[in-house]
């Protein structure tokens, strides 16, 4: 880190931000006071967004950021703003697509040079300090940039004038008129299996990322009856929880990893990635009742609620790649530590050699199943499973003595939505009372303390410091996060806040005029564009995730102006789906929901009551994505019920009873379990 005096960043909130808080550069954070004095001295502004557990951003620091000679050339011909992606995703989205559309490709750093009114002209995302690879050096780029700036700015407006308007177009698709019909499922389901890995899992070669959502339509497409569904996850699965991606001493999973068999990730762990995996991996069990995704689903939880976790029930963003400067170094082992530590058998299990397998140290995998591995190590399978277990433990004694990599403490609430919604179905699904508290504690940190004055929902908090208003996705998929823990615990302020954030998501977000929802509500600061966010990425777009909640939000009310803004938005992203299943993901998994039969269950009876507890873990017992689900005692249960599918459904003989209905059509009150399967079943 530089010596230098703080930057304008030292009272920012984000990690990130204060990362850079002491570089000679004179950043500004997002705002207006950047972008009028680059228009009172007439200076093109330079945009740097990244994040905090981004390795090449922290690469990009040192070389350049900490420069003096290089920040020095920044602060004359420049106005510098640095952005956190994570806390301003609608100007990363903006920039990213500028990216995307000069380069063909886009990343972090990024690295974006616009006029003083925010127009993007040229874009790149890394830069080395000396030309390398192909790149060009950082200083020669600033110095073409600026060299453009004073002696061509009519080409300099005219290229901004050109990316403006391939963003606007975009972000400018409008609501097909052509029906949502079952053929889109299938046309993915079709892209899907072209691209899949058979030997590896997932899907086409380098770098390979996750996918969960991807993943959750093809359970999905399982249930349909899609060819090959089911072995395409598991195989996926399987391969994944075998490989370096997954924290095989710590459970969790880094972001990506940089080749095909899933060995060396890039190991960063984000919130959004191992909810939405923890989750994944509970369905997997609830499908196949195969204990190996159980333990990753537990092992996954138990990583985020021992290491992601507030003291008072919020999850952290991400835990960086780094620690001591090196990329990897908390996680791998050099051959001589493991045999040390955890025996040859247990090093040998988990891939490594005495040369390493990267870099000259060892990432931990298990490229052989326990059977297969001892076979060749000529031991018993009970007597390698013991070792292994043995040694996992005394590996996470020995590492838990390195410095740790920092982590990112900024609490965000989309990405505590999916939080929540894991830790709640899972704590039904798996029978842990403690996931269900963390879920309701984290549920109430974000309703208590991501919230303005007026009761807006805020997109972040750190250290006591609320953020700036919240986005779409915030909104959705704090949303659906606040019904499913509804649908776990029978607490109505849950159902209440989860249909008031939905109701303000369309009030505030909803495209009255094209359809879907924009990223920025009606009351944001403007921006060059309106972004709206499509695609499913590393997470569910705000539109997917609209669809998604206000959907289920309506089944729960009969509320069809909910249905119809929340079906607006797949209509908007219909063909693009169909042929790019996996920037989809979400989107089509709400699509199956609105194709249908979806389930709506009552289930009425004294609360807590075995008779309860019973018709409402067999529903849990179930992978029924399209079902929702509502509990009540007789009296809430009534002509004035709050939630439309609870009203007037009586107990049948003084028993706790179940609705089985579709579209509020119901099939005959049940109060005997196995009456209930067999409903659930037809």
């Amino acid at each position: 880190m530089s010596n230098a005096a703080p930057n304008r960043l030292a009272d920012e909130t984000s990690p990130y931000l204060l990362q850079h808080a002491h570089n000679p550069v004179d950043w500004y954070p997002w705002g207006q006071d950047a972008l009028k004095r680059a228009e009172g001295e007439d200076k093109p502004i330079l945009i740097s967004v990244g994040y905090a557990a981004c390795h090449w951003c922290h690469v990009m620091e040192k070389e350049s950021f900490e420069d003096e000679e290089t920040a020095a050339f920044m602060n004359e011909h420049f106005v510098s703003i640095k952005v956190d992606r994570e806390e301003r995703p609608d100007v990363d989205s903006i920039y990213m697509d500028a990216v995307q559309a000069m380069t063909g490709s886009g990343g972090w750093p990024m690295t974006v040079f616009a006029t003083p009114e925010g127009e993007p002209f040229y874009a790149g995302t890394y830069f080395p300090k000396e030309d390398a690879h192909g790149m060009p050096a950082f200083r020669r780029v600033m110095e073409a940039i600026a060299e453009l700036w004073r002696e061509k700015r009519d080409e300099i407006t005219e290229q901004a004038g050109k990316v403006i308007q391939g963003i606007e177009a975009a972000t400018g698709l409008s609501e097909s008129n052509d029906e949502l019909t079952e053929d889109i499922l299938r046309s993915a389901h079709s892209a899907l299996k072209q691209n899949f890995d058979a030997e590896w899992g997932g899907f086409g070669g380098a770098p390979k990322f996750p996918q969960p959502m991807t993943l959750e339509f093809l359970l999905r497409c399982h249930l349909r009856g899609y060819e090959s569904s089911l072995d395409m996850a598991r195989r996926t699965l399987d391969k994944m929880a075998g490989g370096g991606i997954y924290d095989q001493v710590g459970g969790g999973f880094h972001r990506y990893s940089v080749d095909r068999h899933w060995l060396v990730p890039h190991f960063e762990k984000m919130l959004y990635d191992n909810a939405q995996l923890a989750r994944l991996y509970t369905h997997a069990w609830q499908i196949t009742r195969e204990d190996r995704y159980r333990r990753v689903a537990v092992e996954t939880m138990e990583y985020m609620l021992r290491e992601m976790r507030h003291p008072q029930g919020g999850f952290y963003s991400s835990q960086d790649a780094d620690s001591e400067g090196e990329e990897g170094k908390f996680f791998t082992w050099s051959w001589d530590d493991l045999v040390r530590v955890a025996g040859r058998n247990a090093a040998a299990f988990f891939g490594a050699t005495l040369e390493g397998n990267w870099d000259g140290t060892n990432v931990l995998w298990t490229p052989l199943a326990l059977e297969a591995a001892a076979e060749k190590l000529r031991v018993h399978p009970s007597d390698l499973t013991r070792e292994v277990e043995q040694a996992r433990g005394a590996l996470f004694e020995e590492r838990e003595k390195r410095v740790r990599p920092g982590t990112d403490d900024k609490i965000l609430a989309s990405w505590n939505g999916l939080a929540i919604a894991a830790l709640a179905e899972a704590g039904r699904i798996l029978g842990e009372e403690r996931y269900l508290e963390a879920a309701g504690q984290a549920a109430d940190f974000v309703l208590d303390h991501l919230r303005g004055a007026n009761g807006r929902l805020l997109r972040s908090w750190r250290d006591g410091r609320p953020g700036g208003p919240a986005y779409s996705d915030d909104y959705a998929l704090m949303s659906d996060a606040c019904l499913i823990l509804y649908e776990a615990t029978g607490e109505p302020r849950y159902f209440r806040e989860s249909r008031s954030l939905g109701e303000d998501l369309v009030k505030l977000f909803r495209d009255e005029e094209r359809g879907g929802f924009f990223l920025t509500g009606s009351d944001a600061e403007p921006l060059v564009v309106r972004p709206k966010d499509l695609f499913d990425n590393a997470m569910p777009s705000g539109n997917s995730a609209a669809a998604m909640a206000l959907q289920r939000l309506a089944l729960l009310i009969g509320d069809a102006e909910l249905e119809s803004a929340g079906v607006s938005a797949l209509r908007i992203v219909r063909e693009p789906m169909a042929n790019a299943p996996t920037g989809f993901g979400y989107a089509l998994c709400a699509l199956h929901l609105y194709l249908g039969p979806a389930r709506e269950i009552a289930i009425v009876g004294p609360p807590g009551s075995g008779e309860v507890e019973q018709l409402v873990s067999d529903v849990w017992s179930r992978f029924m994505p399209n079902r929702v689900l509502a509990v009540a005692p007789p009296e809430v249960a009534g002509g004035a019920a709050e939630v439309k599918l609870l009203k007037d459904r009586p107990m049948v003989d003084g028993k706790a009873t179940a609705y089985v209905c579709e579209r509020f059509v119901c099939k005959r009150p049940v109060t005997d379990p196995q009456e209930l399967a067999r409903q659930l079943e037809a």
